[in-house]
This record gives structure tokens, sequence and C-alpha cells, in this order.
């Protein structure tokens, strides 16, 4: 595991050492490891749905209404 050196401002820096206090975490290092996982997989998220509105907006526009719409998803829905 590589080793860094960061600075935080003084609010963070309070918040990372009052969640080691309350045993959250065992260390200041742990939780910015969890917070980094954590931002890894919202971003992994964040490109799925970008990928999904992507290749909608390609595929066109419905003519069909909202009411239409609603029915057909409910109808996949229960089979």
């Amino acid at each position: 595991m590589s080793r860094q050196s960061i600075s935080f401002t003084k609010p963070n820096d309070e918040w990372l050492k009052t969640q080691v206090e309350n045993k959250e975490y065992s260390s200041k290092s742990e939780l910015v490891n969890d917070l980094i996982r954590q931002a890894r997989k919202q971003q992994i998220e964040v490109d799925w749905i970008r990928a999904k509105l992507e290749k909608a907006e390609k595929s066109g526009f419905s003519e069909d209404s909202k009411e239409d719409i609603l029915a057909q998803s409910k109808q996949l829905l229960n089979g």
C-alpha cells in the first residue's frame, strides 16, 4: 500500500477525528479509503446511468402518450 501525505481543512479534519473517536473507523486512513471506495462505486453507477441515457437519446423520441408509456411499463412489470 502506498503512503501519501495529504492536508485537510480544519472542519474536515475535525470531522475525520470525530469519526475515529466515535469508533466508526479505527483510523483516518481507513475512513479516507472507505470514502474513496464509495466515490468510485458512485462513479460507476453515474457512468452506467449516463450510458443508458445516451443510448435512449440516440434511439429517438416516442410518439406515445404518458398514459401509454405508463400502461406499457405496468404490463411489462406484471408479465
